[in-house]
C-alpha cells in the first residue's frame, strides 16, 4: 500500500536578510549605477579593441619594463578584448548581487510533467521574476547592457578583415602583358630559343617591371610557366595554337587546373606533363589536352614570339584564367 509523504513545512532555510539596495531606494539607485558604469568599461574595451584592430599597424612595438619590446597591435588587442569581456561579467554578477532578487523559494516534489495549471503557474511566476529583476524599469542598466552585448558581438565580425579583402578580379589576371619577356626562375635571365634544346624544360616568370627588385609570392602562384621545347612536326594544334609557338618552343601556365598544384613532372618520351598531387596528365603535343585524372581544362597556353633582340616574349597574356577551374565554369 503507497504511502503519501508528507510534505515538508520547514526545510530549513535560513531566514531572509534583506539587502541594502532591498529597502534603500538611494542605494539601489547607487548600485544601478555602478552596473551601468560596469557595463559602459566594458563598451570602452570593445572600442579600444576595434581601434587597436584598425588603426595600430602591426610593426609598431613598445618597451614595458616588465615584458620588453612588445607588439603594441596584439597587446592592446588582447587588452581590449580581456576588458569588454570582463566587465560584462562583473557588471551581470554586480547587478545580480545587489538588484535581483535572490528570495530562497521552497518547491515541493512533483511528478515530471506537471499539470497545466502548475504550468501556467510556471510561465506565470517567470514573467514575475522577469519583472521583478528590474530590466524594464531600470532603463540605465538595459541601454548601457545593450551597448555593451552589441559592441561585444560586433568583435567576431571585425576579425573577418583577416580573410583579407575581396579578391575581385586579381585571380583572373596574371603578370604577363604583350611584349612581356620571359626570365628563368631562378636567375632573371631571358632567354633566347637556342638556349633550349629538344625535349628541355624550363620554369620562367615575367621579366620584373622597372623598379621592382623580386617577384611577390602572390604574383608567383599565378605567373609560373613551364617552357617546353620539341620538334615542330611534332605538334598536333590548330593554326591558331600552333602560331603561339616560337620554332617548337610552347608555355603552358605550371598552376594545375584541378587544383592549383605545381604541374612538376615532365615525361621526355610520352611528351606528357603530370601533376603530383592528383595525377592529372596533360599532352604537350595538343596543347596540353586532358588525358587522365580530375583537372576538368587544358593548362592555359602562353603565345609566345621574339623581341627585336631576339629574346622570347609573350605575345599576349594568357587568353583565360590561370589555375583551378572556377566554380562558374561548367566543364
Amino acid at each position: 500500500m503507497a504511502h503519501e509523504i508528507e510534505p515538508i513545512s520547514d526545510p530549513g532555510i535560513p531566514p531572509h536578510v534583506h539587502r541594502k539596495a532591498d529597502e534603500d531606494p538611494v542605494a539601489a539607485k547607487r548600485a544601478e549605477r555602478q552596473v551601468a558604469i560596469l557595463f559602459s568599461l566594458s563598451t570602452l574595451g570593445t572600442l579600444l579593441f576595434i581601434f587597436s584592430y584598425v588603426a595600430i599597424p602591426d610593426d609598431v612595438f613598445i618597451f614595458l619594463p616588465i615584458m620588453g619590446n612588445t607588439n603594441a597591435h596584439q597587446l592592446f588587442l588582447g587588452l581590449g578584448l580581456a576588458f569588454s569581456l570582463f566587465f560584462i561579467g562583473i557588471g551581470a554578477i554586480h547587478w545580480a548581487k545587489t538588484l535581483m532578487p535572490d528570495n530562497e523559494v521552497t518547491v515541493q516534489r512533483h511528478e515530471f510533467r506537471s499539470t497545466e495549471e502548475d504550468r501556467k503557474e510556471f510561465v506565470k511566476t517567470a514573467k514575475e521574476g522577469a519583472a521583478a529583476a528590474g530590466l524594464g524599469r531600470r532603463s540605465l542598466i538595459k541601454r548601457s547592457l545593450g551597448l555593451s552585448l552589441g559592441l561585444v558581438g560586433l568583435s567576431p565580425l571585425i576579425l573577418l578583415r583577416d580573410l583579407g579583402p575581396l579578391p575581385g578580379d586579381s585571380l583572373t589576371k596574371t603578370s604577363w602583358k604583350a611584349g612581356t619577356r620571359l626570365v628563368t626562375d631562378p636567375g632573371d635571365r631571358p632567354i633566347k630559343p637556342e638556349d633550349l634544346e629538344v625535349g628541355a624544360v624550363a620554369q620562367v616568370l615575367p621579366e620584373l617591371a622597372p623598379g621592382k627588385d623580386h617577384h611577390k609570392l602572390s604574383d608567383i602562384a599565378k605567373d609560373a610557366v613551364l617552357l617546353i621545347r620539341l620538334r615542330p612536326e611534332e605538334f598536333n594544334l590548330d593554326a591558331e595554337r600552333l602560331s603561339w609557338t616560337h620554332e617548337g618552343i610552347i608555355a603552358f601556365s605550371k598552376i594545375c587546373s584541378h587544383m592549383g598544384c605545381a604541374v612538376a613532372l615532365y615525361e621526355q618520351q610520352t611528351k606528357h606533363l603530370l601533376c603530383p598531387c592528383h595525377q592529372s596528365t596533360f599532352d604537350v603535343t595538343r596543347a596540353a589536352k586532358v588525358l587522365f585524372g580530375p583537372a576538368a581544362r587544358p593548362l592555359p597556353q602562353l603565345a609566345l614570339a621574339l623581341d627585336a633582340e631576339g629574346y622570347l616574349i609573350a605575345k599576349q597574356p594568357f587568353s583565360e584564367p590561370v589555375g583551378p577551374s572556377f566554380w562558374e565554369r561548367s566543364s
